[in-house]
């Protein structure tokens, strides 16, 4: 395990740097501030979304701060060579080989830590006897789920998002003057094909993507649930991708695929757990909310657009303002009298998104007529800015 170590920690030995990485700096101040209390950090999102980006970032971070080199440790969980050790074990023997106390604190950094078995209780034990900041990841919001309570009070729990349209842009190094405006359009619909997995905008590839979905289904879906049958998790994502921006019928899928309505709805879960697709509540009453159909959204533009194409750009548009507000706000859809009206928050912001189109009659009326703090319709990608004074 020496040897291992040696090689995940290369500042042990020599300078570290990183080159050819860009910052995103909206998580890096989040990881920034809740750096030095005690709280375990946990990073979930989408399989490659950046999440050890983002932690080698941290890392260097706290080196150019002169942090001791040998009281931060970092290892991929998901390794190999490691199936037969658990957490402990692996941070006792990183202890012993650099010579280092139990009362010292150091940063330990677990990339996909949901591997290991038990990891709640072991993150529980390290982090109650010994002086340590935790910083760990996973591409699986289910794994999450702490059943017996283990870190509650002492987990807090960051979702990183694929790069939005204003990182998309930076990655690119295109910078808009306000003067050439009308060029956004245009860059929009590149960002609407190539996504905004950071690995895809650097060098786009649809053969990257479609492993990508791939390899999420094989390993966090078919393998980690014993599914028998590949291909209908892999149809159950296609339908999916055609209906996102519109109301889900658990029960129509399950018969287009002849699984029965409580597999359909498993597989839903699957997807969303491992945050390839987002669901969006009605608007209502609490058993309203609960009972009625959701509808549901694609996690990044691009693997969207794999199964799409350019066919309804304005649901891309709509997909995208579902991803700028989530996490933000408490997000609904209305649906009154067969009329719908794509987002109202839970602080009473009533939001259309209507990309170069009008909303018909009812909608306008639905429109006027519900009781809202305020309203906003979004027509264009230079509208997209009022997203952020919400």
């Amino acid at each position: 395990m020496e040897e291992l170590l040696y090689q995940y920690n290369p500042w042990w030995e020599e300078d570290y740097n990183l080159t050819g990485v860009q910052e995103r700096e909206y998580y890096l101040k989040q990881l920034r501030l809740h750096i030095e209390n005690k709280s375990i950090l946990f990073l979930t999102g989408l399989r490659r979304v950046g999440k050890t980006t983002l932690i080698k970032l941290l890392i260097k971070e706290l080196i150019d701060k002169k942090v001791d080199v040998k009281k931060i440790l970092y290892v991929s969980l998901d390794d190999y060579i490691l199936r037969k050790n658990n957490i402990i074990e692996i941070v006792e023997e990183y202890r012993k080989i650099l010579k280092i106390g139990q009362k010292e604190k150091v940063y330990l950094f677990f990339d996909e830590v949901t591997y290991k078995n038990s990891y709640q209780q072991q993150l529980k034990n390290l982090y109650d006897h010994n002086n340590v900041k935790i910083i760990a990841t996973s591409s699986s919001s289910s794994l999450l789920k702490d059943k017996k309570a283990y870190l509650t009070g002492r987990a807090i729990i960051i979702e990183v998002k694929p790069l939005d349209f204003e990182e998309y842009l930076s990655f690119k190094g295109i910078s808009v003057k306000r003067k050439e405006n009308y060029l956004l359009e245009s860059y929009f619909k590149d960002y609407i094909r190539e996504g905004g997995m950071p690995e895809n905008v650097i060098n786009p590839n649809r053969e990257y993507l479609m492993n990508l979905i791939d390899d999420i289904i094989q390993k966090d879906i078919t393998a980690y649930h014993g599914l028998k049958n590949h291909q209908i998790a892999r149809d159950y994502f296609t339908l999916l991708m055609e209906r996102s921006g519109k109301q889900l019928s658990i029960n129509k899928i399950g018969n287009i695929l002849k699984i029965s309505p409580d597999t359909s709805r498993r597989y839903l879960n699957y997807f969303k757990e491992t945050y390839l697709v987002q669901l969006l509540p009605r608007w209502g009453k609490t058993n309203e909310t609960l009972l009625s159909a959701k509808k549901i959204y694609a996690s990044d533009l691009g693997i969207k657009y794999l199964f799409v194409g350019d066919r309804d750009i304005g649901s891309y548009f709509e997909n995208y303002i579902y991803l700028k507000l989530k996490n933000r706000k408490d997000l609904y859809y209305l649906y009154e009298n067969g009329t719908e009206i794509d987002f109202i928050t839970s602080d009473m912001i009533l939001i259309e998104s209507k990309y170069n189109s009008q909303m018909n009659a009812k909608q306008e009326k639905l429109y006027k007529e519900f009781s809202a703090k305020r309203k906003i319709v979004i027509d264009s990608v230079k509208m997209l800015e009022k997203l952020e004074e919400l």
